[in-house]
C-alpha cells in the first residue's frame, strides 16, 4: 500500500478555486506509482476542505487512479509556525502511516516552512519514506535529503562545545554585567564609565597583564558611549604582517603594490563614526606610530599609494600588556603617541589582586560552559565544589581569566562527575616552572649589599607563595620549594616570622 502524507497550503486552495493544479494535485496525478491513500492535514480554510476533497477525487477518478481514500484531517496544532505542536502531530501521523504502508511519500512543498521542516526531521527516521515535491512547471521530483540528522546534530553540538572551549569567555558585556565585587574592580569600572560617557570622547589606553580582560573593558566603553550604534572594529597589532600593516589600518588604492587589484578601505575608514580597538598597540612599528599619531591629532589618514588625505571620525581605544613607558625610554614607542593615547588611562588588575571576584567569575564561566554543552545529547550540567573554589582562590593565575577559563575547561573535560572537586582543578592545572634571573650581577666599588637580607626576602616570598598554593598543607608546600619535610618548612616559617592565614 502506497500512501501520500501532505499538509495543505494556501496555493493548493486558491488554485483549486480556479481549477488549476498546485503541489498536492500535481503529485497525486503525476507520481509514477498511484497512491492507495492520500492523507491531507490542515489547520485553516476549513470551509474549503470538502470542496477540495471533491475536486481532487474528481481528478483522480478521471485519471483512473484510486480515489476512495482521500481525506483532509484537522491538525491539532497551536498555529502554522508552532514547532512543538507541529512536530508532535507530525510524529504521530508519520509513525502511524509508515507502519501501515509499504511506501510512504511525504510532500514537502505544501504548508509552512515549519511543517516542511517537521516532515523532513520525522520522515528521515523511517525506513520506508520518500520525500517528493512539485516544481513551478507542475512537474514532480523525488528529493534526496542525504543527512543523518542524529549524527549531524551530535557533530554540530560537539563543534559548538569545541568552539566555546577554544574561545575566550563571552566579551560582549556592558559595565553592569562585568564582575566587579572587589574594590579595585569597582574603581576601574567607575573610571571606565567616565571615559565612555565623556562628551570629548577622548582616546583610552587600557593596560594590564595578558588574560585580564582588556578587550572586555574596551567593548564596554564602546557600548556605553555615544558611538554605541556605530561600528566597533578590533585588530591585534601584534598579529599584523609588517608588510601589510599600513594597508590594513589605512587602506590602499588600486595598483599601490603587487596584488592590490582594487581599492581597499582600511580599518580607520571601516570604523568611521565608531571605535577602533588597537590591541597590543606596543607592537606597532615606529613608521606606523607616526601615521597613528597623525590620525589621532588631525583626524586624517592617507591610503597606501594615494596622495590625498581622508578625514575620519574614529575614537581610539588601545591596549597592551607591555610597559609602554619602558618602551618609550628605550626609543621603541613614541612618547608623544603614548601621552596622546593615555588620556583615559585604565589599569585592569590581575586576577590575584581581585580575590572577591574569583567565585562569581568561576560561576559565570561554569554557566557558559554548561550552556554550550547542554546542546549535546545526554550532557549533565556540572558545578564546582566549595573546596574546588577555595583551591582556585589559592592559585596565582599568572595567565589570569584566560588561564582560569582554560583550566575549568580541562577539568570539565577530564571528569565525568557532576561536581568538579579541588582534585579535578589541581589535575587540570598546567604546571609552570619558576623562572630564574640569570642576568649577570655587577657591583660598583664601595657598594654594599646585605646578601643575607636578600636571601631571607626571597625565602619569605617563596614560603608564603607555596603555603598559599598548597592550601597551608606544609608537606605539599615543602615539596614545592625543594625542602625535605614539613618540619623544615615549619622552622623556616617561625624563623622568618611568617604569618599563615
Amino acid at each position: 500500500m502506497n500512501t501520500l502524507y501532505t499538509w495543505i497550503g494556501n496555493t493548493d486552495i486558491k488554485n483549486m478555486q480556479q481549477n488549476e493544479h498546485a503541489a498536492i494535485s500535481t503529485i497525486a496525478l503525476q507520481n509514477p506509482q498511484a497512491f492507495d491513500r492520500i492523507f491531507i492535514f490542515a489547520n485553516d480554510w476549513e470551509s474549503d476542505w470538502k470542496p477540495y476533497e471533491k475536486w481532487l477525487i474528481k481528478l483522480l477518478r478521471e485519471a483512473s487512479r484510486p480515489y476512495d481514500n482521500v481525506a483532509i484531517f484537522k491538525a491539532n496544532i497551536a498555529g502554522p509556525t508552532d514547532y512543538p505542536t507541529i512536530i508532535r502531530e507530525t510524529e504521530k501521523w508519520i509513525s502511524k502511516l509508515s507502519e501501515e504502508s509499504e511506501e510512504l511519500y511525504i510532500n514537502i512543498t505544501s504548508g509552512t516552512p515549519a511543517m516542511s521542516v517537521a516532515s523532513v526531521l520525522v520522515g528521515k527516521g523511517k525506513h520506508n519514506t520518500y520525500f517528493i515535491q512539485s516544481k513551478r512547471d507542475n512537474t514532480i521530483e523525488k528529493v534526496d535529503v542525504p543527512v543523518d540528522f542524529g549524527e549531524t546534530y551530535v557533530k554540530s553540538a560537539a563543534k559548538s562545545i569545541a568552539d566555546k572551549a577554544v574561545k575566550a569567555p563571552s566579551s560582549h558585556k556592558q559595565f553592569d554585567n562585568i564582575t566587579a565585587q572587589s574594590q579595585i574592580m569597582r574603581s576601574l569600572i567607575t573610571k571606565a564609565k567616565r571615559v565612555a560617557e565623556s562628551e570629548l570622547e577622548l582616546p583610552a589606553l587600557v593596560l594590564g597583564e595578558t588574560g585580564t580582560g582588556k578587550e572586555v573593558i574596551a567593548n564596554a566603553i564602546h557600548a556605553a558611549s555615544p558611538r554605541a550604534g556605530k561600528p566597533l572594529k578590533t585588530v591585534n597589532c601584534g598579529a599584523l604582517p609588517e608588510s601589510l600593516v599600513d594597508s590594513i589600518l589605512f587602506g590602499h588604492v588600486k595598483g599601490a603594490f603587487t596584488g592590490a587589484n582594487e581599492k581597499h578601505e582600511g580599518l580607520f575608514e571601516q570604523a568611521n563614526g565608531g571605535t577602533l580597538f588597537l590591541d597590543e598597540v606596543g607592537e606597532l612599528t615606529p613608521s606606523v606610530q607616526v601615521k597613528l599619531l597623525r590620525a589621532l591629532q588631525q583626524g586624517e589618514i592617507t591610503r597606501v599609494g594615494d596622495k590625498k588625505t581622508i578625514t575620519v571620525d574614529v575614537r581610539i581605544i588601545a591596549a597592551t600588556h607591555r610597559d609602554l613607558l619602558e618602551l618609550v625610554e628605550q626609543g621603541e614607542f613614541r612618547e608623544d603617541l603614548f601621552y596622546r593615547l593615555a588620556v583615559g588611562l585604565l589599569h585592569v588588575p590581575p586576577l590575584r589582586e581581585r580575590l572577591e571576584d574569583i567565585e562569581p567569575l568561576v560561576l559565570e564561566l561554569v554557566d557558559e560552559l554548561n550552556q554550550a554543552a547542554n546542546k549535546y545529547p545526554g550532557y549533565q550540567s556540572k558545578n564546582i565544589s566549595e573546596k574546588g573554589i577555595k583551591f582556585i582562590k589559592s592559585q596565582p593565575w599568572h595567565g589570569n581569566i584566560r588561564e582560569l577559563w582554560n583550566t575549568i575547561n580541562r577539568a570539565f573535560l577530564w571528569s565525568d562527575a557532576e561536581t568538579i572537586t579541588d582534585v579535578d582543578i589541581r589535575n587540570a592545572l598546567i604546571i609552570r616552572n619558576p623562572t630564574t634571573d640569570e642576568s649577570d650581577v655587577s657591583l660598583s666599588l664601595g657598594q654594599r649589599v646585605d646578601i643575607n637580607n636578600l636571601v631571607e626576602k626571597y625565602k619569605k616570598k617563596y614560603v608564603k607563595a607555596a603555603m598559599k598554593a598548597a592550601g597551608n598543607n606544609k608537606t605539599k608546600a615543602a615539596k614545592m620549594i625543594g625542602l625535605n619535610s614539613q618540619q623544615v618548612i615549619t622552622k623556616w616559617i617561625e624563623a622568618l616570622g611568617i604569618e599563615i592565614e
